[in-house]
């Protein structure tokens, strides 16, 4: 797996420009970066009853964020899937979502300032290789979590079991952090389209590992 998805090479080395051609698709990690000045240009706002201010996503990404989590606010929101099984009363909400390569360099220049190179790689990605600037990507949390304990909530638990429902999968799971080259992130949701997203999540497979061994050209 490490060598299938270039993970053998040093982080940044041995990289090449992701492939745009397949759309939903594409693959941002490491060792593949995004053309520079990249830039969607279907960018929406997203409503703050759907995400903390200043949050924007790409149209279809909001439009399924809608479906998944039906109705949000800051305070509450009612999640249910009639077969799940159980209804689960809880805020879900986006903390991040759409970067520019502008913004995404100053992320990564505020860890790599405060706690240096080796740090800033391991919890932030370089600017033209995040997942953030491809429109595609959302952080989400419930009241009362954080990054340390949200993959122990119910709402955690909904989403790892429906979110490939509609088009989304846990981008970077746990365990896998010697594949996707990132920490296991509970709250890091990507896009890819209700087809694919069930296809990785049946494949059980990081979706580096399924884009080298099914959709790599």
């Amino acid at each position: 797996s490490l060598v299938n998805v270039g993970a053998n090479n040093d982080p940044y080395t041995n990289t090449k420009e992701t492939d745009m051609d397949k759309g939903y698709a594409i693959l941002v990690n490491k060792y593949t970066y995004l053309p520079e000045n990249y830039a969607p240009d279907d960018i929406v706002e997203m409503s703050n009853w759907y995400a903390y201010p200043n949050n924007s996503i790409r149209q279809e990404v909001y439009d399924a964020f809608k479906e998944m989590g039906g109705k949000l606010s800051f305070a509450y929101a009612l999640l249910n899937n009639e077969n799940s099984g159980y209804i689960i009363n809880s805020t879900l909400i986006v903390n991040s979502s759409y970067r520019t390569s502008e913004e995404q360099k100053e992320i990564y220049e505020d860890y790599e300032d405060s706690r240096g190179k080796e740090y800033a790689d391991t919890y932030a990605a370089r600017p033209d290789f995040s997942e953030h600037q491809t429109g595609l990507s959302l952080d989400v949390f419930s009241p009362g979590a954080n990054m340390s304990n949200f993959a122990d909530t119910e709402t955690f638990k909904w989403l790892s079991e429906n979110c490939y429902k509609y088009g989304f999968i846990l981008r970077y799971p746990e365990g896998k952090e010697e594949i996707t080259g990132y920490n296991y992130e509970a709250w890091h949701y990507r896009y890819v389209g209700k087809d694919l997203a069930k296809k990785v999540y049946d494949s059980g497979l990081t979706y580096d590992e399924y884009y080298a061994y099914y959709l790599d050209d």
